[in-house]
């Protein structure tokens, strides 16, 4: 086993204790990539001279005795859609195909005051629109289990550079999945927390709650770290609050006998592929069993797909109209498709959709009332070429939109919750397979505690546990 195979928790602690040298991993994280990105393209711009510079420094600062970040001297990977000082950030858009940023988004300030290396730039979809990652600048990446199928997006080019041991860590954003549904595919763990637990000052729309940054890992105690190095307080955004100390604190144990939880395989509105539905059934029997109580039960999400369509539209009107009136010549589909309908909608659609997404928030609170967690799938279907745009019929039934096949990610979007997407083992296809473990609003140490205790309980059953790719296949 390489060094940068290695959980990041791990390294950081053999860092501290002096066992590897910040030199020494951010090496092996280059010799992997130089292995294996060639036939994955999850990493689309590198600063390697300064990285290598950032990892002598650090390496000094730990034989001095300093005081060491929560990620000091780990490889960390940056999403495309955060602005980098001196790296090329492009936005997956040939509008930015040769952007170079003055200075950093808060959440990479915040990485690096940690200590993290900020390494290379990870592969997105053009500004995030779609769930496979793809775009006009730098081409698609690849699924580190099979380079012809997608890693899924818009975090695509993170997940797979993770599940390859390229960078320790990765930074995410989702809406619609766009943290999760990676993950899933990826056979890695993301985490979408509460808005504002991780600030983003200064975006176009500054009242989103739906578009939240968060962080990816190998494991849970890895994005629980990447969470508590980039949570912060800062006022602009408004959705920002004091810190959660709790977040700063490595993860301790939770009693999984003493939850209630609600097992649903489709929401009670995603279309599900019947196979997927299948591999999640067999998989949640092989632990429904250690919860104090185990229900099927779906939330009332009412008419979410719309709701959720309109909202989507209207702030990426606020977001891109500008670019796809000065720019539809250079622009994707994707973010055309999402501004066009959304100047479809009416005053009244946009009034009726606040008011449905108000009572699907409320209806999914009060069922937090009877259950502590709610679990389904992470994805619908197994991952999917990407030549293909998007998923454009599940069992038969034509997608009505590009969106559609992501409702079991969408429709939690809805309700603004705290969801952890946890790998466990493969699907009828071999590929990687993930579940969604959810929270009420704010309750992000909750899940992600539980979220650990069910991944240390399924530690023991190899078919549960987190996939790793062919390294070898892939180096060749």
């Amino acid at each position: 086993m390489s060094l940068c195979d290695l959980d990041a928790v791990e390294q950081r602690r053999r860092i501290g204790t002096k066992e590897i040298s910040p030199v020494e991993l951010l090496e092996s994280s280059l010799e992997r990539i130089e292995a294996v990105n060639g036939r994955v393209n999850a990493v689309v711009a590198m600063d390697v001279e300064n990285a290598r510079a950032q990892a002598k420094d650090a390496e000094k600062a730990v034989l001095d005795g300093d005081d060491l970040g929560l990620l000091h001297g780990l490889p960390v990977g940056i999403k495309d859609l955060e602005a980098t000082a001196g790296l090329r950030t492009t936005y997956g858009s040939m509008i930015y195909e040769n952007h170079v940023p003055e200075e950093d988004d808060l959440s990479v300030s915040n990485a690096r005051d940690e200590g993290a290396l900020i390494l290379a730039k990870t592969n997105t979809p053009e500004f995030g629109a779609g769930a496979n990652t793809r775009n006009s600048v730098y081409g698609a990446t690849g699924n580190p289990f099979n380079p012809d199928l997608t890693p899924a997006g818009s975090s695509g080019g993170s997940a797979a550079a993770l599940a390859c041991g390229m960078v320790s860590l990765a930074s995410g954003s989702d809406y619609g999945g766009s943290l999760r549904t990676p993950a899933g595919f990826c056979g890695v763990t993301g985490f979408r927390p509460s808005p504002g637990v991780v600030p983003v000052p200064k975006r176009s729309v500054a009242l989103n709650p739906y578009s939240v940054q968060g962080g990816m890992g190998r494991t849970v105690a890895d994005v629980s770290l990447m969470i508590a190095a980039l949570t912060s307080a800062d006022i602009g955004d408004p959705f920002s609050q004091a810190v959660d100390t709790e977040l700063l604190e490595p993860l301790g144990d939770i009693d999984l006998g003493s939850l209630r939880v609600a097992f649903s395989e489709d929401l009670g509105c995603a279309p599900v592929d019947n196979d997927i539905r299948k591999v999640f059934n067999e998989k949640c029997s092989t632990f429904r069993g250690v919860f104090a109580e185990a229900q099927d039960r779906d939330p009332e999400l009412l008419d979410v797909h719309e709701a959720f369509e309109i909202t989507r539209g209207v702030n990426f009107i606020g977001a891109h109209a500008e670019r796809v009136k000065n720019h539809s010549d250079i622009l994707g589909p994707n973010v055309i498709d999402n501004v066009t309908r959304g100047l479809e909608y009416s005053a009244g659609d946009v009034g009726w959709a606040n008011a449905e997404q108000s009572k699907i928030y409320q209806n999914v609170m009060d069922m937090f009332e009877d259950v502590d967690l709610l679990i389904c799938p992470t994805a619908s279907v197994s991952p999917f070429p990407h030549e293909q745009w998007f998923v454009e019929e599940i069992n038969g039934e034509k997608m009505p939109t590009y969106m559609r096949w992501l409702a079991l990610s969408y429709g939690l979007t809805m309700a603004l919750p705290v969801v952890c997407s946890l790998p466990v083992g493969v699907d009828h296809k071999g590929m990687p397979f993930g579940i969604q473990i959810a929270g009420p609003n704010g309750s992000d140490r909750f899940v992600l505690q539980a979220a650990y205790a069910l991944e240390r309980h399924l530690a023991s059953q190899p078919a549960m546990t987190r996939p790793r790719p062919d390294l070898a296949a892939l180096a060749s």
